[in-house]
């Protein structure tokens, strides 16, 4: 029989949208406010859509169409049980008596009115329909309706003569012969009652059809107990699809009556609609579990709904998300939360969902969108909510519990009255260490000065100093740090601080960069004597001790520190005794630095300062006159060391050996040969004049003029000019008029390309670009120098090349500069930066071998940061997963997770997440995630891939309204991202595939 529509939730009846024959045309109506009213009715949005109905109404000129909206106004009137709704219909069909909606107004208010119970209202309108205008279906539906209707209202002889008419209607047949038994039966006529209830056949199916029907009409008036009464005793004797039918009754039935703990177990016994429930079941039972504190059973209910656009789905989601909460699950609890906000069905809940959302993004991160974004939302929604202060603080805290220093300096310097000086103080502070990371100094050293300004917290007043400090030493500006340093050590609470037991070390190279040795042996001495630090350190501050003493032609001191870095590992103990040995060349112990040298060059066979060593031994015995050993010290530079800028040099050296020997011969041998080997030099200019006096003690002038004809680079005549024009750019750049030095060395090199000068010009204007910032200007004049391996300034430039190439991430170009790099650079520090970029390059290259193989000498390194460590192990990582080695990526990612910040740690930190997952550990996953989106939410590409594998988490671990939902806003809010969106689409598909065949609201589409 007819079934009237069970209760969404608790006393509230749902409604349902009525569609006519004659609605077709209205869809396809061009006007669009009127179908938007539409779409709102059908979707039974009915006080939104009688606004529209109603301006529509009074503005169209299409007499149709006013006509229309009248008569879907005065419908959504009855539906919202507005006083005066009848008369509103009835105004329609005075106003618009041709209209083809006439008949249809009181045909559905009549049905509505029916449907929804109210028999009396369905009476008055079905009165008022035109009979005669009715097909024979639409009459056997009116009879049966109306005579139901004066059933309902106790008019049974009335009704009797209705339902008389549909007693042989295929479709009403057998409902109203039962009726009619049912007011025999009423009218204790049981002559009458038998003779009908005998027409239906089957006496036991009347008999079930009975209690059914009447316990089903109990729970649809609203008659909870009575229902119960009659459907418990119907349960024993129902067929399986009654029973669960009646279950349901039962069920529902409690739980309108608010006794949750007996609904439980009938609506458990429900079997749903061909074998599925609804969103609105699941709601059910989740809402009885959750009253009845059964928060982990409630979940798994509520958690099922999934897709819900309506008061029921905002209900569900809201008390999931408190579900949630209840058990400590406030990752999930902030979806359910998020999902809830975004519908307006009840704005209480929305407010309240809004609240929990902001609270929850703060507490645990969101990977959807920015914390400050979520909290600023908030307080522009809700500007005068008794949460304001709460939500100011919060939105500070954001910014910087997720590293947005940027934003959260932003945001206090437009809205000062947000937080405290204090905590702008930090702010400053925690945005300069951000600047200092990316290596920009500048900016680094001017955030940490605003930081200064507003210091209030003396602990982090002196860490601000250090860094500032810091900052500045790596702009060269040494004597600012210079400032900085001591302020930091004259701050009490710096020694609180981990930097306090190297200050002396900082302060101390500040002021040896600036040439002040005195104060340098002041903070160097100091510094040596705290044993507790690294000895790597120690060693380096006893070489710069040392240094410093050499400076300042202490060499007795100096040669008794150097002997102190012996002592102690560090990765220049060579160097130590090199310089160890050059000083006794000072204090005239030229039989001690002999020793020493030889010593060095016997002990120390890879050193990069070997070449230095042997140059130093073949001078030294010459000026003892052991010539033969000088000439053999020098040979064996130049047999060993072709690359050296110390070749040239020895070369000419022999010659004046040889020339003041008078073997003139031998002599010219020599200075020819630099001549030759390295042209442009100053080496060469010096061998060509020297060669000259040969030629002229020979007395074969005419033979030098002919040798130096051939040479381009000699302009003997010129000299004079070529010096003068060098001086003049080399006074203004000494005088730090930079733009006039630039001018100064580009005419130098203009007019003489190959002059005296021409390496230092180029290396100068170089650097002063470079300053500038004016890269791509420097680069030409780099890479002039950079070609000249031989000169003092080939390794300087050649690093600065290769940056510049880097910084356009141009490494096809740099390629070949790195690996020249790598094979001429003394420093280490130059010969790590080449590998670790080689190690990039290749891997651009997808040579994944040779990434490897740079990224083992790059590791392989001692005394590296943690930066270049963190790059090497990604780059492992990331050809292991490139090339299907996820034992290896797993074991670098992990590697990177300790040491790694910013996008790297990011990525890290999906891979562990990945890994876990893979491995079936789904919460550990989870908990991954989680730490990338509250940690590193400013890399959204990471965050979208974390929330597609947290999807996959969920739905293993039986949670699909979590799954889908994470999807869902994964499809709408990472548009940028194309990849990652059709990972999304791809994922929920398969989930509400296999979800729809459970789920009759869960459209697989």
């Amino acid at each position: 029989m007819f079934k009237k529509i069970t209760a969404f939730f608790p006393m509230v009846l749902g409604l349902v949208a009525l569609a006519t024959a004659q609605e077709t045309k209205i869809y396809t109506h061009e006007q669009k406010a009127f179908q938007d009213a539409l779409a709102l009715y059908n979707n039974e949005q009915y006080q939104a859509a009688q606004t529209i109905f109603n301006k529509v109404k009074v503005s169209t000129k299409d007499e149709e169409t006013a006509a229309n909206s009248a008569y879907y106004a005065a419908n959504a009137a009855v539906r919202l049980n507005q006083i005066g709704a009848d008369r509103l219909m009835e105004d329609f069909v005075e106003k618009y008596p041709t209209s083809t909606k006439r008949n249809s107004a009181f045909a559905d208010v009549a049905e509505y009115y029916f449907q929804t119970g109210k028999y009396p209202y369905a009476l008055k309108w079905y009165d008022k329909v035109d009979q005669g205008s009715l097909s024979r279906g639409e009459m056997d539906k009116f009879n049966f309706n109306y005579g139901y209707s004066l059933f309902s209202s106790r008019k049974t002889k009335q009704a009797e003569k209705y339902l008389e008419k549909v007693t042989t209607s295929p479709v009403y047949g057998s409902q109203a012969k039962y009726y009619l038994g049912y007011i025999s039966y009423q009218e204790d006529d049981y002559e009458t009652a038998n003779e009908r209830f005998d027409q239906i056949t089957d006496q036991n199916l009347l008999e079930e059809k009975l209690s059914y029907y009447q316990a089903d009409m109990n729970f649809k008036l609203g008659k909870f107990e009575e229902a119960i009464a009659l459907a418990k005793k119907q349960l024993p004797k129902s067929d399986r699809k009654e029973v669960s039918e009646l279950n349901k009754i039962i069920g529902e039935s409690y739980f309108n009556l608010d006794q949750y703990e007996n609904a439980i177990p009938y609506l458990k016994e429900y079997n749903g609609k061909g074998g599925k429930w609804s969103n609105t079941d699941y709601y059910y039972l989740g809402y009885a579990y959750y009253k009845g504190g059964d928060y982990a059973n409630a979940i798994a209910q509520f958690n099922k709904i999934i897709g819900g656009t309506n008061s029921v789905a905002q209900n569900a989601y809201y008390h999931l998300a408190e579900c949630y909460l209840k058990l400590d699950k406030k990752q999930e609890a902030l979806n359910a939360f998020r999902n809830a906000s975004q519908m307006d069905y009840s704005v209480e809940i929305q407010k309240d969902a809004f609240l929990n959302y902001a609270r929850l993004s703060y507490e645990v991160g969101n990977a959807y969108e920015a914390v400050p974004a979520v909290i600023t939302n908030y307080l522009k929604t809700y500007p005068n909510d008794e949460h304001q202060q709460e939500m100011q603080t919060l939105l500070v805290d954001s910014y910087i519990t997720s590293k947005n220093f940027a934003g959260a300096m932003q945001l206090l310097e437009d809205n000062r009255n947000y937080a405290s000086k204090t905590v702008y103080q930090k702010v400053a502070y925690y945005r300069g260490i951000e600047l200092y990371m990316e290596g920009d100094y500048m900016a680094a050293s001017d955030s940490f000065g605003k930081s200064l300004a507003s210091a209030e917290d003396m602990l982090f007043k002196a860490r601000a100093n250090y860094w500032k400090a810091e900052a500045d030493y790596n702009s060269n500006k040494f004597d600012e740090a210079a400032k900085g340093f001591m302020a930091f050590k004259n701050n009490p609470s710096a020694k609180n601080t981990e930097m306090y037991k190297d200050i002396d070390y900082n302060l101390a190279y500040a002021f040896f960069k600036q040439k002040e040795y005195t104060n340098a042996i002041t903070y160097f001495g100091s510094f040596v004597k705290n044993r507790d630090v690294e000895v790597e350190k120690l060693h380096d501050g006893f070489l710069r001790l040392g240094d410093s003493y050499y400076a300042t032609s202490k060499y007795w001191p100096a040669i008794e520190t150097y002997n102190k870095a012996l002592e102690l590992t560090g990765p220049e103990k060579d160097y130590a005794a090199y310089q160890k040995a050059m000083s006794y060349g000072y204090v005239d112990r030229s039989a001690s630095k002999i020793e020493s040298l030889e010593m060095f060059v016997a002990q120390y066979p890879r050193s990069s300062f070997k070449d230095d060593a042997l140059f130093e031994l073949g001078n030294t015995y010459v000026a003892q006159g052991k010539e033969s050993d000088g000439l053999e010290a020098y040979d064996r530079l130049i047999k060993e060391y072709r690359g050296s800028s110390l070749v040239p040099q020895a070369l000419m050296r022999q010659g004046l050996v040889n020339y003041n020997a008078n073997r003139n011969d031998a002599a010219l041998v020599k200075f020819k040969t630099v001549v030759r080997d390295f042209p442009k030099t100053q080496e060469a200019i010096q061998a060509v004049a020297t060669a000259k006096l040969v030629y002229v003690d020979l007395g074969r002038v005419d033979e030098y003029a002919e040798w130096v004809r051939g040479l381009d680079f000699v302009e003997v005549t010129d000299a004079e000019l070529d010096n003068a024009t060098f001086d003049a750019a080399q006074k203004q750049n000494l005088d730090r008029n930079i733009d006039a030095a630039i001018r100064g060395y580009t005419n130098y090199i203009q007019q003489f390309p190959n002059g005296l000068h021409a390496l230092d010009a180029n290396f100068s204007l170089a650097q002063l670009y470079f300053g500038k910032g004016e890269k791509d200007k420097a680069l030409p004049y780099y890479k002039y120098v950079a070609d000249r391996s031989t000169s003092e300034y080939a390794e300087q430039a050649l690093t600065r090349v290769c940056e510049v190439y880097i910084g356009k991430d141009d490494y096809a170009t740099a390629m070949p500069y790195l690996l020249k790099l790598e094979n001429q650079a003394n420093i280490q520090q130059n010969r790590t930066f080449a590998r670790s970029n080689l190690m990039k390059g290749y891997y651009g290259q997808r040579n994944y071998e040779k990434t490897l193989e740079y990224a083992d000498k790059v590791l392989a390194t001692s005394n590296i940061d943690n930066r270049i460590k963190s790059d090497a192990q990604i780059m492992i990582a990331r050809s292991a997963i490139a090339t299907n080695d996820e034992t290896k990526a797993k074991a670098a990612y992990a590697e990177v997770l300790k040491i790694a910040s910013g996008a790297t740690a990011a990525e890290a930190l999906y891979y562990d997440a990945y890994f876990e997952h893979k491995e079936g550990s789904y919460e550990n996953s989870n908990i991954a995630v989680q730490k990338l989106a509250k940690d590193y939410a400013t890399y959204k590409e990471w965050g979208g891939k974390g929330l597609v594998l947290m999807a996959k988490n969920y739905y293993a671990l039986k949670d699909a309204y979590q799954a889908t939902y994470i999807l869902e806003s994964v499809i709408n809010n990472f548009g940028q991202y194309p990849e990652i969106v059709e990972d999304a689409k791809a994922e929920l598909a398969i989930i509400k595939s296999k979800e729809s065949q459970s789920n009759s609201s869960v459209n697989p589409n």
